[in-house]
């Protein structure tokens, strides 16, 4: 095969070591050239001559093209020539040479096949110019200098939440469409009534098609006129227990009508629903009722023998699972049908939904969740994952935290019929999906996983192909399930990066995934992301510093007075990470969890994520622990599958051959399971209380 020669000369202010240390790491090359959407070494040479790099190419928003590029040459700080194996006579040498005063002119040639550039976007002048802006974005590195003009796309798309934008956002979904005039009338006066909040959302949805299935659960199905009734009638109950503007009521309720009615119903009574976790403890549930101090309990009779700390005075009222012999217990569906059906006015003060924090090292937290401001927040996640209206969403995100909310208030945006289980197993997801014709699907991570961990067999009893959406959230993806899963079910996945204290931050389509499945994706519409120092201060192009959000539904602060910290009108996530050259963010792992060993900053999550891609490894968990000579250091919990057999030095000199030495752990314990919560989250305070295997 002939190939096109193409040659670029560019001088950068610094010494040849200084850019040699970056050039010579290709690695790192998705972080300043926005064609390389992924690099990650592959086998056990370490950046030297013959290590070998899994890379992905991603052309203007064109399907990404996987190859692998070998170090042919290798001779510092000089020359550096990659090669690869499917591409014959193709290569790109780079050559380094210094010259006045301190500075580096850098020498590219870059082999391409003669057919590439014939008839495509790229062109020789187009593979100049974007080898010209890879280099500027080093030179930016190494000065320290901040891009604040970036091609970015994450910007343009952060500052595009104008009213036009959002009303083309929510047309494309369907949001607002042609139905009778009362119905219309009944659907923007419930909005103007009540608001966007839960409340408002389904009384416009009640307003604009009543007859619509709005919930269905292993009890039956709601429309949203029989939901606003049945609301109306709670909330009248509600108040015989002291529930009013500014009080507050305790939820602790699995995915059913119940959670969804117990919040419309103290949102109409201006009251602040606290969203409790179903995976609580008695102690700390406990702490949470004490902290909040709410004025009833609604909750499953399941977790009725973790209340023996609570005050004896509080109420509860069974959301599930009451029967006629239980004495002493109020029913929500007898208070519902003893209570009136007068219709409420709107209260002076609308009520809030509060979240808990995961609690995986500590005592959860309440946050204050705001009202939306506006349909402008449902277009934001409208922008980047294409929902449409009358959706039937399996929502298996559990409803208590940020995403499985999230879904139920999206879903009243578009009238969506919401299908809830109690338990999630995955093969009855499966069933839920080919019996109900889903189109979307909320979950979390480690549900994916249990789906894909179904024999083959099994996935193919169902017929999913109605699912256009699958939205996942609340843990980060391990590197290699999008390609797996997308292989499986299509091009359907999108994975959502945000917070209980920032709802989101960016979000990842497909494409993205495909090109680099690590990443979280880009900003929806209306959503701001900086990559700051501990000043504030924006980064350098491809520094790894602290993700900053900025969006209208930032939280208003924890129930104890507490809030995050901000950067004008940003706010610290309490993650660090950094955008590449493409403007897609990277999350590399929580503050805390950073460790400086040797000079360098380390991250447990990319040892997480080697360790579970070896086949014996059915899961892992890696945590930072205290060492005597540097001062910290990484211990790894692991879970074999069964039947496999792997000793602790194995994973250590596997670790070693493929990340740098202070990755390696220290402590490698073999455990029976990884403990997590609902969302998938590792529960760090059970995780080191539990005996290894020995």
């Amino acid at each position: 095969m002939s190939t096109e020669l193409i040659e670029v000369e560019h001088t950068l202010d610094h010494s040849p070591d200084e850019v040699w240390g970056v050039i010579s790491e290709p690695a790192l090359y998705p972080r300043f050239a926005d064609v390389v959407a992924a690099s990650d070494r592959v086998g056990t040479a370490n950046g030297g001559r013959r290590a070998r790099y899994r890379v992905t190419f991603s052309v203007d928003g064109a399907r990404p093209v996987p190859d692998e590029v070998e170090i042919l040459v290798r001779r510092p700080p000089e020359h550096l020539v990659l090669v690869s194996p499917h591409w014959a006579g193709g290569h790109l040498a780079i050559r380094l040479e210094a010259v006045d005063q301190g500075r580096t002119l850098v020498r590219v040639t870059l082999s391409l096949p003669d057919g590439l550039t014939t008839g495509t976007v790229v062109t020789g002048m187009w593979v100049r110019r974007r080898v010209r802006r890879a280099l500027s974005m080093v030179d930016h590195h190494l000065a320290g200098r901040a891009v604040t003009s970036s091609p970015s796309r994450i910007d343009q798309a952060a500052r595009g939440q104008s009213l036009p934008t959002v009303a083309r956002i929510l047309l494309r979904a369907g949001v607002f469409s042609p139905s009778r005039p009362d119905r219309a009338f009944r659907q923007l006066s419930a909005l103007l009534r009540w608001g966007p909040t839960i409340v408002g959302g389904y009384l416009a949805a009640a307003g604009g098609a009543p007859g619509v299935t709005a919930i269905i659960d292993e009890r039956g199905e709601l429309t949203f006129d029989e939901i606003d009734r049945r609301t109306t009638r709670l909330a009248h109950g509600l108040a015989e227990y002291g529930v009013r503007p500014g009080r507050r009521v305790a939820v602790m309720c699995r995915n059913h009508a119940g959670i969804v009615e117990s919040a419309i119903a103290c949102g109409k009574l201006g009251a602040d629903a606290l969203l409790l976790n179903t995976g609580l403890s008695a102690d700390q549930l406990a702490y949470s009722v004490a902290a909040h101090r709410p004025v009833a309990l609604l909750a499953d009779e399941e977790f009725a023998p973790l209340f023996h700390n609570l005050p004896v005075a509080l109420p509860w009222i069974s959301t599930w699972g009451a029967t006629e012999d239980t004495a002493g217990e109020v029913d929500i569906d007898g208070l519902i049908q003893r209570s009136p059906a007068t219709r409420l006015h709107p209260p002076s003060q609308a009520g809030k939904l509060i979240v808990l924090t995961s609690g995986t090292t500590g005592a959860p937290r309440g946050a204050r969740r705001p009202n939306p401001p506006g349909l402008s927040s449902a277009a934001s996640i409208l922008s980047r994952i294409p929902l449409r209206r009358r959706e039937r969403m399996l929502v298996a995100a559990p409803a208590f935290h940020t995403w499985g909310l999230a879904a139920v208030q999206v879903g009243t945006a578009i009238q969506a019929s919401l299908v809830l289980h109690r338990r999630f197993d995955p093969e009855a997801a499966l069933a839920a999906i080919a019996r109900h014709r889903c189109t979307s699907m909320f979950a979390v991570p480690i549900m994916l996983q249990r789906i894909m961990d179904l024999p083959a067999h099994v996935r193919d009893r169902y017929d999913t192909s109605s699912l256009r959406v699958v939205a996942s959230s609340g843990s980060p993806l391990p590197e290699r399930f999008p390609g797996a899963f997308m292989d499986a079910f299509g091009d359907i996945l999108y994975n959502l990066y945000g917070s209980t204290e920032v709802s989101w931050a960016s979000i990842a389509d497909p494409t993205d995934l495909r090109a680099a499945p690590t990443t979280a994706g880009r900003c929806p519409a209306g959503t701001r992301v900086g990559i700051l120092d501990a000043d504030g201060e924006p980064l350098p192009p491809g520094v790894i510093g602290s993700i900053c959000v900025g969006n209208e539904l930032l939280f208003e602060g924890y129930t104890n007075g507490t809030r995050n910290r901000m950067h004008d009108d940003l706010m610290v996530t309490g993650d660090r990470g950094y955008l590449d050259a493409d403007g897609r963010l990277f999350v590399c792992g929580r503050d805390d969890d950073m460790i400086v060993s040797g000079g360098e900053n380390v991250f447990p999550q990319p040892v997480e994520e080697l360790l579970t891609s070896l086949p014996e490894v059915e899961d892992a968990a890696v945590v930072v622990v205290p060492d005597q000579d540097y001062g910290q250091r990484f211990a790894a919990y692991v879970v074999l599958r069964p039947g496999s057999h792997l000793e602790a030095v194995d994973l250590r000199h596997y670790v070693r051959d493929h990340l740098e030495r202070f990755s390696v752990p220290r402590d490698v314990f073999f455990v029976r399971r990884v403990p997590r919560n609902a969302t998938g989250k590792v529960v760090k305070r059970l995780l080191v209380d539990q005996d290894s295997l020995g």
